[in-house]
């Protein structure tokens, strides 16, 4: 059986290029999962092409995964004999004149529907008239509230937005550093008054029980608040709203994009909010958007000017 030194690629992973903590884990689990393919097939180094040709069929047949995880698993995989090479030369990759192409069928994004997000921002003017017993559950959703709002305006990652510190805030929390996919940092803005307002009183609070060090979301312990607790928060604000399918944070990073879009924002402007690398990533939201092709035919309005 090959000896695959996972601990060590992931901590180079880390130290040398910024990569994140989700992407971590996903490299650790695909080198586990191609190490007991290795097992079971009682393999040995040096690896050959045969060997990463029959892993991709056990992926694509046996473990019958998807296009998307079978592509990242042999993109994992490819990384790693590289570093490896890097390390040792006299072992060289056995992706070496390896092309395997994994077709990867695009899905367009799921955007939240306007009335569902109008709905969820009204459901803040019911967590003030809570009744006492429930007042620890009403500071929890509003905080979810103002989280939810921020995801609206600025398309953050959930994971960004929970990895916020308060010092990352300005002073009038119109503007905050964001840390990124490669540990890439840039500046997101806080466009509406009304909520720079609340954003900022927010943090104000925070920063009265805290140094500028802490995070700025906190859990019911005073812990960072993490991004599986935050979707669990969304799912009980679905089903109390009868939202069906339950909300993501994702979901309200897609809403983000596609209304600046259907607002008549440039691409290239909704690019740098996302943070992404390529526009090539920013360009599925102007396919998505019909809602801005409706409105542009209707302004139009071709018969009419044929027959004035």
């Amino acid at each position: 059986m090959p000896h695959l030194d996972h601990t060590a690629f992931v901590n180079a992973c880390r130290d040398e290029r910024g990569v994140g903590h989700h992407t971590l884990r996903a490299y650790a689990q695909d080198l586990r999962t191609f190490a007991r393919f290795t097992k079971e097939r009682h393999l040995t180094d040096p690896l050959s092409k045969d060997d990463i040709l029959a892993y991709h069929r056990h992926l694509r047949d046996d473990l019958e995964a998807k296009p998307a995880t079978i592509e990242r698993r042999l993109v994992t995989l490819k990384s790693y004999f590289a570093w490896c090479a890097d390390r040792n030369s006299a072992l060289p990759s056995p992706f070496v004149d390896v092309r395997i192409s994994v077709r990867i069928p695009r899905r367009l994004p799921r955007p939240i529907e306007r009335d569902t997000l109008k709905a969820v921002l009204h459901a803040e003017t019911e967590l003030t008239r809570a009744q006492p017993s429930d007042q620890a559950f009403a500071a929890d959703q509003k905080v979810t509230i103002l989280m939810i709002k921020l995801l609206i305006v600025t398309g953050l990652r959930i994971s960004e937005l929970t990895n916020l510190k308060i010092r990352d805030v300005s002073t009038d929390a119109a503007q905050m550093i964001v840390r990124g996919k490669g540990n890439r940092e840039r500046i997101v803005f806080v466009p509406n008054a009304e909520l720079q307002d609340a954003f900022r009183r927010y943090c104000m609070f925070c920063a009265e029980h805290g140094s500028l060090k802490s995070p700025l979301f906190l859990n019911a312990l005073g812990r960072r608040l993490r991004s599986q607790t935050f979707r669990k928060r969304l799912r009980m604000l679905s089903h109390r709203l009868g939202i069906v399918p339950h909300l993501t944070p994702h979901r309200f990073r897609h809403s983000a994009a596609t209304l600046l879009i259907e607002e008549g924002s440039d691409i290239r402007i909704v690019q740098a909010l996302l943070g992404h690398a390529s526009l090539r990533t920013t360009e599925i939201y102007v396919r998505v958007s019909n809602t801005a092709l409706r409105r542009a035919l209707e302004r139009a309005n071709v018969l009419n000017a044929l027959v004035e």
